[in-house]
């Protein structure tokens, strides 16, 4: 191990290097490091043409100078092979805009094959991404043109007469990762880290290519310092170490200040957590958490699925139930927001990839995601918007594993306004952009896989449920105080079918005080 400074690390990256990158969103991202080489790149030019991986994309949803958005300038990266590509909308943009060829691949596939060329395999051969964007025979995992005129990344191929998708490996130069500490030896402890993530799989990946392992940590330890368990990665992996002390301007982006609850290190009353107003997010949050059963291990994706979790703490339900992050965490409540990854007193927390093996498996009762656009098959799109590349994540693996899936959001976007007032849902302002459209622009989630797959799938929003049927999407609940035809049929670009026990939404959903909800 060789203790360096965050600007020479530019300087030890060669040009045309692939580069993967620890980080989830707010958690785990080696910021000082990632800093130094964007820095090097300014002044020197070096290094440049970086092939960039990662599971999902370090970054806070801005287009602040943090995470990706560090190495979005231009030369800098020259192809990218992520999970999710938009944590850092400058870097997302950069892909939207055709700078540079970019695959976006499904969390858990990525975080498997860090392990396949970890163990110098061929790749990975795995059910996941079949018939949606990953697939070959739809878009390859290609997230904009230039991809396209590459050699693809993924082939279709068929064992014992049933199609899988062969994901390719391929050399890693570099491991960029984030720890908390270091002892003078070199091993390294995640132990103030909310998630464990990719670490160890990038680190042995780059180290089996022959490749260099730099890890960021806030502090170096004496020698035989760390307990042996709480060391993630042996110092026999470790070529360089960076020390950095949390940057506390960021805020709740990369967890700056070490919190407790979140290691389980310490446990808080649920109590301490803030409930949400009552407003249209909670509302979807409230009919999400009614399908939820005692002793569920549920996942909730990032965005409007957190406010399930806020819910489930102020209706004191939290511990009836398992709620389940896919980078790690178990029980407890997720964190929400730039922080998403974590979780308030978790139960377990195990690397990202360990997560998938029982997401794939089927551990999972219920998943609760987003809901972006949904055609009148029941196609969900969650990836791409326009020139706005974002990725799959996780997305891929959960909604085709798991038995019950719900998809929760808004029934519009765009600049719409509602209020609960009276028990009633009121729609002050229309949102401008339908959710609900004929063709999406890319297939995240194929409900025909769903229907062959006999999966129950529900569509919660605001204003309206509808379930997958055979036949397509069917309405079965309207919000009290909602029009059908005005407020749902003609904000849709097709018409579903409309149950013939259509009912309204149960009224407990849209009043101030809790529902007290028994599950």
């Amino acid at each position: 191990m060789k203790i360096i400074n965050a600007e020479d690390v530019g300087k030890i990256i060669k040009d045309g290097d692939t580069v993967a990158i620890s980080g989830s969103g707010g958690s785990g991202s080696a910021e000082a490091i990632i800093k130094g080489i964007s820095d090097s790149f300014v002044k020197t030019g070096h290094p440049n043409n970086l092939t960039v991986t990662c599971g999902i994309s370090p970054g806070n949803l801005t287009e602040d100078e943090v995470g990706m958005n560090m190495l979005a300038k231009k030369g800098l990266t020259g192809k990218a092979i992520c999970a999710h590509l938009g944590m850092g909308r400058v870097f997302g943009n950069a892909i939207g805009k055709n700078q540079f060829p970019a695959f976006a691949i499904p969390l858990g596939v990525i975080n498997h094959l860090y392990r396949a060329i970890a163990g110098k395999e061929l790749g990975l051969v795995t059910k996941i991404g079949l018939n949606t964007f990953a697939d070959p025979r739809i878009e390859g995992c290609c997230a904009n043109e230039k991809a396209k005129a590459l050699e693809p990344i993924v082939e279709l191929v068929n064992i014992d007469g049933k199609e899988q998708l062969f994901y390719k490996s391929f050399p890693i130069n570099v491991a960029v990762l984030k720890a908390t500490y270091a002892d003078e030896e070199g091993n390294i402890s995640l132990e103030h880290e909310a998630v464990i993530g990719e670490q160890y799989n990038m680190a042995i990946a780059a180290h089996n290519s022959g490749g260099i392992v730099v890890v960021q940590v806030e502090k170096i330890v004496p020698k035989n310092s760390l307990r042996a368990r709480n060391v993630l990665i042996h110092s026999s992996l470790v070529d360089y170490v960076v020390v950095a002390k949390p940057d506390i301007s960021l805020g709740e982006y990369n967890m700056p200040v070490y919190r407790p609850e979140v290691t389980g290190d310490k446990r808080i009353a649920l109590e301490e957590i803030q409930i949400r107003p009552l407003d249209n997010r909670k509302v979807c949050g409230r009919r999400s958490a009614m399908e939820l059963k005692k002793g569920y291990v549920v996942n909730l994706g990032v965005g409007m699925p957190d406010s399930v979790a806020n819910v489930c703490a102020e209706e004191g339900i939290s511990d009836d139930i398992f709620l389940s992050v896919e980078s790690g965490p178990t029980g407890g409540v997720p964190v929400g927001g730039v922080a998403f990854g974590g979780a308030i007193n978790p139960d377990s927390v195990i690397s990202t990839a360990e997560q998938f093996d029982a997401y794939n498996g089927g551990s999972l009762n219920m998943a609760i995601v987003g809901l972006a656009e949904v055609d009148e098959n029941g196609n969900v799109n969650v990836s791409k918007f326009g020139t706005r590349v974002t990725g799959p994540g996780g997305f891929i693996n959960i909604t085709q594993n798991t038995k019950k899936v719900i998809f929760v959001g808004t029934f519009t976007a765009g600049h719409l306004k509602e209020e609960i007032k009276d028990g009633k849902l009121n729609i002050l302002e229309e949102g401008n952009t339908l959710k609900f459209v004929k063709t999406i622009q890319q297939v995240t989630f194929s409900a025909q896989n769903a229907l062959n797959n006999n999966q129950e799938i529900l569509y919660i929003t605001e204003r309206a449920v509808f379930k997958l049927t055979g036949l397509g999407l069917e309405l079965i609940e309207i919000a009290p105080g909602v029009d059908l035809e005005k407020d749902i049929l003609k904000q849709m670009a097709f018409k579903p079918l409309i149950s013939k026990d259509l009912k309204e939404m149960d009224n407990k959903i849209f009043k101030e005080e809790k529902m007290d909800l028994k599950i």
